[in-house]
């Protein structure tokens, strides 16, 4: 039986003590580098597979310092201090630069607990959209190939199609999942988090390079509640609230078809004119 290709994309080798290595997969190239989804879930990989691992994931800071090189890497995560019910890591992931020393090209922090039972609520319901069945699917026009790896069906702000500088609004929302059926895990989700395109490109209706610097997602689910997800759609919302001087930032939230907000994002992403 083979492996989905996703995690086979975020497949790491122990080496030692806090040590893996992995190698990026082009079944998820980006424009320079591979997507940043799969990235974060592969530094997420590094810290859910760990033997000290406490609990599961609150929180994940990826900051992508570089642009990865098609090949190998090495990844290293390291439980830096553990309380009795969070768990504190540093990652780092390293490719020989140049001279062929390692250089850092990623670094992250991620916040793992023991969860317990308390009261709960979600403050931010599931918006009145179309159901999946009740739109047609989409396919966005990109060459990449990390984009052929989700399906997805947009309720609004799709991706322009005439680039003419008339855009007015930065939110998008979309219906998605793997294109091929795998359960929603929190890798999974780590990378859902990433999907949506630069809201430049949306709020300006104008093409201009960008790329994220930042991101932080805080999961609200853990693995039992996104085992009812399966391969089932997750909505998707994302917005920018400002654009100033080379950098924008971007909000993200994530629901289940039952309702059930599972992740919000928060990312900063560089421009140029």
């Amino acid at each position: 039986m083979h492996s989905h290709v996703f995690d086979q994309a975020i497949a790491l080798t122990a080496t030692g003590d806090d040590c893996y290595t992995g190698a990026t997969s082009p079944a998820y190239a980006n424009m320079v580098g591979p997507f940043g989804g799969i990235t974060a879930a592969t530094a997420l990989n590094a810290v859910l597979q760990h033997p000290a691992l406490l609990g599961e994931p609150l929180s994940l800071t990826v900051n992508f310092c570089a642009a990865l090189a098609d090949g190998p890497f090495a990844v290293s995560a390291q439980p830096v201090r553990t309380n009795r019910s969070t768990q504190h890591w540093v990652v780092s992931v390293t490719q020989p630069g140049p001279s062929g020393a390692a250089e850092t090209v990623v670094t992250a922090s991620v916040v793992t607990a023991a969860r317990r039972t308390t009261w709960s609520v979600d403050d931010e319901p599931l918006p009145a959209v179309p159901r999946p069945g009740e739109l047609p699917p989409y396919t966005v026009p990109s060459p990449v190939a990390w984009i052929q790896r989700y399906e997805m069906r947009p309720v609004e702000g799709a991706i322009p199609h005439t680039w003419d500088g008339s855009g007015s609004d930065s939110r998008s929302r979309l219906w998605m999942r793997d294109a091929a059926p795998r359960a929603l895990d929190l890798s999974g989700l780590a990378a859902l988090a990433d999907v949506f395109f630069p809201r430049i490109w949306l709020r300006r209706a104008t093409r201009v390079p960008a790329g994220t610097v930042s991101m932080t997602v805080y999961f609200h689910a853990g693995s039992a509640q996104l085992a009812e997800v399966g391969h089932g759609w997750v909505l998707g919302q994302a917005r920018a609230q400002a654009f100033r001087n080379g950098f924008f930032d971007q909000t993200a939230l994530l629901w289940s078809e039952t309702g059930h907000l599972l992740c919000s994002s928060h990312q900063v992403v560089y421009y140029k004119e």
